[in-house]
């Protein structure tokens, strides 16, 4: 004879793994595609030395944390900061270039993109390259930089004896 108590169990436990069954994984596609367009228009307004445009491309409290400088906290130093840059690179007549691959994931209102660049000069040829990690935001379902971070693979220079010098003891 059949035990009820042991079929209804088995029942729950079935019906319970077929709902897990159907739940799928949100496509995230099309906000990756708006991530890369965010990095494709930060490239772009760089390169024709439009720091204005860069900067527009930040949150209000977005933090950007560049390579020798200081972390420039808020739109305004980071304007300041891309005004500057981005018209000295144009200016030099370098170019920034995004690396061929990159890799961008997403979950819920937050997206990050990490992927490389090189630097090259004013014949094409790279004269730097490095990575980047930049984490974005969906406000008012726009993807806007809250973060952002980069570096060179070359090498730190050396310290100077100046700068040694001037290192807190241990």
């Amino acid at each position: 004879m059949i035990n009820l108590r042991k079929l209804a169990v088995l029942a729950a436990s079935l019906a319970a793994l077929a709902a897990c069954a159907k739940t799928a994984a949100p496509d995230t596609a099309a906000d990756e595609t708006a991530a890369r367009a965010v990095n494709i228009a930060w490239y772009k307004a760089y390169n024709a030395g439009d720091g204005a445009a860069v900067a527009a491309l930040y949150s209000e409290d977005a933090v950007l944390n560049a390579p020798g400088a200081p972390a420039a906290r808020g739109k305004a130093s980071i304007s300041e900061y891309f005004v500057k840059g981005a018209a000295a690179t144009a200016a030099a007549g370098v170019a920034l270039v995004d690396g061929l691959t990159s890799e961008v994931g997403v979950s819920g209102d937050l997206a990050w993109q990490s992927g490389t660049f090189k630097i090259t000069d004013k014949s094409g040829a790279a004269v730097d390259a490095g990575k980047y990690l930049t984490v974005f935001q969906r406000k008012d379902g726009k993807w806007i930089i809250i973060r952002d971070t980069w570096n060179s693979d070359a090498a730190p220079a050396a310290p100077t004896a100046t700068a040694a010098s001037a290192a807190p003891p241990k």
